[in-house]
């Protein structure tokens, strides 16, 4: 656990592979990967140093690869970090493939095994089972040509700008316009972003359909039916299937998508707009200035410190750790790759936060959800084994998005009046509404595209628009702009990047509003069950996580419905 009073943390000793270790090339670790090969295990004690060993072996990778790829997101344009990240893909993550196979297999066909009855090892045996049953060495040289080819989305989208008034600016910055009060500067805006993002519409088009193939030849080889079926038993799905995905969506569309219209009805009334355009969503309907909770990333992670620690000192603690140690890169700049994460680091086990601010509220939502993955990260820190800390991602969201909600009592930090603050609150609660349709749309899009491998790129637009339709309001319009609406998932670098990363999102969703929930009854109680869920990292199911935090890991109709009525109620008690 972390003390209170310290400032900056130090990494455990490297007692394995020393503590001059640095690497220069494979040759640097084969003799590691050898000497884990090759012992004799002759105990339970010498299986567990084992794991220990190797632990420790992987947490520097992972933390020598988390540096090479976060100094790249954060300036895509310098070759040689380009080089650098590269460089890991190709030279060394191919061989940590095959090694990692064969020490898999040491590990489950060891006699002492089953006596390895300490907590959180079943959970990683289990993995190292199915990571045996996936592995096939004609997928090694594939899986490195894909993170080559993923990683170009990122070069993509962060060469992207506009000018606007003769500013040019990156396009989370011309985004804040939407929130101008003047409709003109709203539309213009719009269509400035749309615009440069249909420009390069070909060659992301033409990158997926790389990936698609990619990806569906490593399934096969892997023996599945199509992509999505291997990437349920690589991502560990060990709690729930496609099927329950399905129910997911329909839950969705039944439950919230009729809330998206009533939205969207009393947004147009109010703006007094007809009919209700894409610029038109993000202003304030009662036509007030956009909010500002901050004007720099400084005083955007201050503020945030403080709200932190007002909801428990220890959580505004785990910030300023982070703060002292430089391990965050806040503002939006030409360059930096789009998007926002908290990255672990797994030796020094501080993380480290990117994300791409401005000023804007969403802004400041983006910094309390990293921070309550910075939070899981911390917490989990002295747990014996990597794998331990690897938690699943509908653990990992759980962690983030319910700090968004928990945080709230304390947004005042943000805002000097009490109407701003109730407008951010609303802001937020209806922005929840809308996260889990685009989930749900997502989702089934990525579905659709594995379970369609050989679609052509028209097919798939056409898939996208129906499927967008399905989970969006029936009041906006999008006449003259559908050449855009068919593009709108080139936005999201999850299918990209992770794919089928992003159902846990909706899940995660759930789980939070349920902790939110629990915390408004008893605020003592909802947080010791919030962060005693976090502690365990991955050491138990996802079902029995959700359990230490009192809330059912449960995505029925029946469940969202009473989710989505405790979320109007509080709307409705903002609107008083």
């Amino acid at each position: 656990m972390i003390n209170q009073e310290t400032s900056i943390l130090a990494r455990s000793k490297r007692v394995f592979i020393g503590e001059e270790f640095d690497l220069k090339n494979w040759d640097d670790l084969q003799p590691f990967y050898d000497n884990l090969k090759a012992r004799e295990i002759n105990s339970v004690s010498d299986l567990r140093q084992w794991f220990l060993d190797r632990s420790e072996l992987e947490s520097y990778l992972s933390e020598n690869f988390a540096w090479r790829y976060i100094r790249q997101t954060c300036d895509t344009a310098n070759t040689g970090l380009i080089n650098a990240l590269q460089f890991f893909i190709t030279e060394i993550q191919p061989k940590l493939a095959e090694y990692g196979n064969e020490l898999d297999k040491k590990a489950v066909e060891s006699k002492y095994l089953n006596e390895l009855t300490d907590q959180g090892f079943s959970i990683t045996i289990r993995g190292m089972k199915k990571s045996i049953e996936l592995f096939r060495e004609e997928n090694i040289p594939l899986q490195t040509e894909m993170q080559t080819e993923e990683r170009r989305y990122g070069a993509i989208a962060g060469a992207m700008t506009v000018t606007l008034d003769g500013e040019e600016m990156t396009l989370q910055k011309a985004s804040d316009r939407l929130q101008s009060t003047d409709r003109a500067i709203r539309e213009e805006a719009w269509r400035a972003v749309a615009e440069r993002r249909y420009q390069d519409h070909d060659a992301l088009d033409e990158l997926l359909n790389k990936l698609v193939t990619l990806r569906d030849q490593v399934g096969k080889n892997a023996g599945f039916a199509n992509y999505r079926d291997y990437m349920f038993a690589a991502m560990g799905r060990f709690d729930y299937t496609p099927e329950d995905c399905f129910n997911f969506h329909s839950s969705v569309k039944q439950a919230v998508v009729p809330l998206l219209n009533a939205m969207a009805n009393a947004r147009k009334s109010a703006l007094n707009v007809d009919p209700l355009r894409p610029w038109d969503t993000k202003v304030d309907p009662k036509g007030l200035a956009p909010l500002k909770p901050f004007s720099s990333g400084e005083e955007l992670l201050d503020k945030t410190i403080r709200c932190f620690s007002r909801l428990d000192p220890f959580l505004g603690n785990c910030l300023q750790i982070m703060k002292n140690m430089k391990h965050l890169d806040l503002e939006s700049r030409k360059g930096k790759a789009p998007g926002g994460y908290n990255y672990p680091l797994e030796e020094i086990g501080v993380p480290f936060i990117f994300m791409n601010a401005t000023s804007n509220l969403r802004d400041m939502i983006t910094l309390l959800h990293e921070g309550g993955h910075a939070v899981h990260s911390l917490v989990t820190r002295d747990l014996a084994l990597n794998s331990f800390k690897h938690t699943p991602s509908e653990v990992a969201e759980l962690a983030s998005m319910s700090m968004e909600l928990i945080t709230m009592d304390y947004w005042d930090e943000f805002f000097d009046n009490d109407e701003d603050l109730r407008r951010a609150k609303i802001q937020h609660l209806e922005s929840i509404i809308e996260t889990l349709p685009w989930v749900a749309t997502v989702d089934k899009f990525q579905h659709w595209m594995y379970e369609n491998p050989t679609h052509t790129a028209e097919e798939r637009t056409d898939a996208w628009v129906r499927i967008y339709k399905e989970f969006t309001d029936e009041v906006l319009d999008w006449s003259g702009l559908e050449s855009f609406r068919k593009y709108l998932w080139q936005r999201q670098l999850h299918i990209y990047e992770v794919p089928f990363y992003y159902i846990e999102y909706g899940i995660a969703q759930l789980g939070a509003i349920g902790v939110w929930k629990n915390y408004r009854e008893n605020p003592e109680l909802g947080l010791k069950g919030y962060l005693e869920a976090l502690k365990m990292g991955y050491t138990a199911p996802i079902t029995d996580i959700y359990a230490a935090a009192n809330i059912p890991f449960d995505f029925s109709k029946k469940y969202i419905t009473e989710l989505m009525q405790f979320v109007h109620n509080e709307l409705e008690r903002l609107k008083i």
